[in-house]
């Protein structure tokens, strides 16, 4: 077999997939994950760090995404739609390159361990955009709030747009969740 096997990363997330769908996370081991993709335990961990990983890499890039999204934003923006803007180009870029994540997000919700790993990544998502914000004079109080309300609204669209198996665009998906958003602020 050769050192670096052309599409081993995909294989080893699709055969992740597959096994914590059939067995549940908990009952697959690397070891599993790596045989179902015809790979070695070793071929394994040049992808990934451990048998979560394989379900969020590339997540890391996202914080540091959104908040150049949210410095770049039109300096004038209050600070939700500045976040607000940001979360609509990167989960736009977002939603290109995961394709369908419908059996993703049914592994990640199967699982109290994988929804803890969910919570974490938001909560850099929220972290990197209040950062964002207090770069651009937004005082720190205003700043975590605005994140937090983006960071919530980002997950709805996120979750709406899974549950539309991509037949609606991330971006209209937003959309209709800062209309619900706005009208749960006014009480309307």
């Amino acid at each position: 077999m050769a050192r670096w096997d052309p599409g081993a990363e995909e294989r080893l997330k699709r055969a992740a997939v597959e096994l914590y769908l059939e067995r549940g996370y908990d009952n697959v081991t690397v070891t599993d994950i790596a045989e179902r993709a015809g790979l070695t335990r070793r071929s394994y961990f040049r992808y990934f760090p451990d048998k979560r990983e394989v379900l969020f890499a590339g997540s890391e890039r996202l914080p540091p995404a959104l908040a150049h999204a949210v410095l770049t934003a039109d300096p004038n923006a209050a600070p939700l739609a500045a976040a607000l803007d940001a979360l609509a180009r990167v989960g736009a870029q977002l939603a290109e390159q995961l394709g369908d994540v419908t059996e993703r997000q049914a592994v990640i919700d199967a699982s109290p361990e994988l929804r803890e790993r969910e919570r974490t990544k938001m909560a850099a998502v929220t972290e990197a955009m209040r950062d964002a914000l207090m770069q651009r004079q937004v005082n720190a109080g205003t700043a975590e709030l605005a994140a937090q309300l983006a960071t919530v609204a980002f997950q709805n669209a996120f979750r709406h747009w899974i549950e539309t198996a991509g037949q609606a665009s991330f971006g209209s998906c937003l959309h209709m969740v800062t209309d619900e958003l706005r009208a749960a602020v006014a009480g309307t």
